[in-house]
């Protein structure tokens, strides 16, 4: 799996953990509605960490909270 994927699959795993929407997500983050949608439909598959850092923060986790999932575990080497 390569890292865009882990990371929009936890953002989806986190949503439904809290019962909440993506909508409500971007709300409680302060990111755009369009930049959220562009991460969990793939077509932003480089997320930067200031955006997972406000995701995190919305959310009331840390980043190592956001990172310490097995979906992290066995990621594709990247190289571009």
């Amino acid at each position: 799996m390569r890292i865009g994927e882990a990371v929009r699959l936890r953002i989806i795993e986190l949503c439904k953990a809290r019962n909440i929407t993506l909508n409500k997500l971007s709300t409680i983050c302060g990111i755009t509605q369009s930049t959220l949608n562009n991460i969990i439909s793939g077509r932003n598959s480089t997320t930067t960490v200031s955006t997972i850092k406000k995701i995190c923060d919305g959310l009331e986790i840390t980043i190592l909270d956001f990172f310490t999932s097995p979906l992290f575990e066995n990621l594709e080497q990247e190289i571009q």
